[in-house]
């Protein structure tokens, strides 16, 4: 499989730069294998059946980004990905290739509201160290002061940082509540599980209402969030593990489930992966495409995702190259694109033929 085929012309003007003033207002592309429906995220209620169990990722956005600046007085931004142990994070550092092992960085003077957090530490100047170069922009980077409470470093985070938007919307967000979806808890991503952005409490009532569970697990969502494939070849994309939890509550319920309705590409990841290894938790490095497979999820609810991607893989995999006929669709429609975008509800493709 060629990066190609993966490919699709997506105009600026397509890319959505803000949310709806209301989250389930969102369109919503409907195939379910009897033709393409246009509704909106409310309306999900009349797909789903008693006995059916929709997942979702309560995985919450990291306030990760930092700005920083070097001794010299040089702008670093600091994203971090994923915490390895004690004050030690993996990051992406931008310029990470000038920054030398063990260089310290710290806040611009002027940046008194970020300084107030340093009341939290053990007195000592808010700075980061910078470490090992782990290639494609990221580095190991160590707090050098540590928060003094147990667990307070996301506290002092919520001070110091930024939440990260995608590269792709360059307009600023008013209410920062709204990259986070309504049943996040722990702040473990660099980026949102997007699909999930749409659900309302109300409309998880309704959902459950119907006889249907709601079911979570826990996917964190790091770099190759980021990454566009770069190989020609498809076969040739490394996939970065992401660490993944299934409760043990899920876990039951998936067995005995009419259909299993995936909310977001994260899930599908997080299922099949456990489907595949029968562990409750680890980091998955699953990187689904054709051939695949399929154990675990029967629909799924995604927003409209990058050219070559590989949650747009994902989406070939599991609906064949039909995807290139709902997105032409969606597109002529005026939907709207990306991680503030509309979404879709498909069916998986029962063959395996191409089509």
């Amino acid at each position: 499989m060629r990066i190609e085929e993966l490919d699709y012309d997506l105009p600026a003007e397509a890319i959505a730069q803000s949310p709806l003033a209301d989250r389930d207002q969102a369109r919503l592309l409907v195939d379910l294998g009897d033709g393409i429906a246009h509704r909106r995220v409310c309306d999900l209620t009349g797909f789903v059946e008693a006995g059916d169990v929709i997942v979702v990722n309560d995985t919450r956005v990291m306030p990760a980004r930092l700005r920083l600046q070097r001794s010299t007085g040089g702008k670093v931004e600091v994203l971090l990905l994923e915490h390895r142990y004690n004050a030690t994070w993996e990051a992406l550092v931008k310029p990470g290739r000038r920054l030398k092992r063990g260089e310290v960085l710290g806040f611009a003077a002027e940046a008194d509201v970020r300084r107030t957090a340093i009341s939290m530490t053990d007195g000592a100047e808010f700075e980061v160290e910078v470490g090992d170069d782990l290639g494609q922009g990221r580095r190991i980077v160590k707090f050098l002061s540590q928060p003094v409470k147990q667990d307070a470093m996301f506290e002092l985070l919520d001070v110091v940082g930024e939440v990260p938007l995608p590269p792709y919307i360059t307009e600023p967000l008013e209410d920062s509540k709204r990259y986070q979806t309504v049943f996040s808890r722990r702040p473990v991503s660099a980026a949102a599980p997007t699909a999930g952005l749409h659900l309302t409490e109300e409309l998880l009532s309704r959902i459950r209402a119907k006889g249907a569970e709601v079911a979570t697990v826990e996917l964190a969502i790091g770099l190759d969030t980021f990454r566009p494939i770069t190989a020609e070849s498809i076969e040739d994309h490394v996939m970065h593990t992401e660490y993944y939890r299934i409760p043990a509550s899920t876990a039951e319920l998936l067995p005995s489930a009419l259909r299993v309705i995936a909310v977001g590409t994260t899930v599908v990841r997080t299922l099949e992966t456990f489907a595949s290894t029968g562990i409750l938790e680890g980091r998955s490095e699953l990187f689904i495409r054709r051939p695949f497979e399929w154990r675990t999820v029967d629909l799924l609810m995604t927003n409209f995702h990058m050219p070559r991607s590989s949650l747009l893989c994902l989406i070939d995999a599991f609906v064949g190259l039909r995807w290139r006929d709902l997105y032409s669709e969606a597109l002529s429609a005026g939907y709207r694109f990306l991680s503030f975008g509309d979404a879709m509800l498909l069916t998986r493709r029962i063959s395996d033929s191409r089509t």
